[in-house]
């Protein structure tokens, strides 16, 4: 599959395009991040990516768990990187940990 470079300049490099409107992510009141739609549009443009959706359930078991702690600790890192965001509560990165459940 050959993409436009017009398209490419949009993707920010990530092979889809980033925008709330193409339904690849969420708006930030639903919780920001990426849809199922736009996972499996970034793994058609990356084949071997292991990206997968948000650990949104009540109490995950096994790896999920794994993920949702490791998203966690990695998410309050950039809250202490960036002091701003983690004041609005709505902000992309609060309202994605609010979804993820952190």
């Amino acid at each position: 599959m050959v993409l436009s470079q017009f398209s490419m300049a949009k993707s920010k490099g990530m092979g889809i395009n980033t925008s709330v409107k193409s339904g690849n992510f969420r708006p930030t009141k639903q919780g920001a991040g990426m849809t199922e739609k736009g996972v499996a549009a970034y793994r058609r443009a990356n084949p071997g990516s292991k990206l997968k959706t948000a650990v949104t359930e009540d109490k995950p078991t096994g790896e999920r768990a794994k993920r949702r702690k490791s998203y966690c600790a990695r998410s309050a890192g950039q809250m202490k990187q960036f002091p701003k965001a983690a004041a609005d509560p709505n902000s992309r990165i609060r309202q994605a940990r609010r979804r993820w459940k952190c």
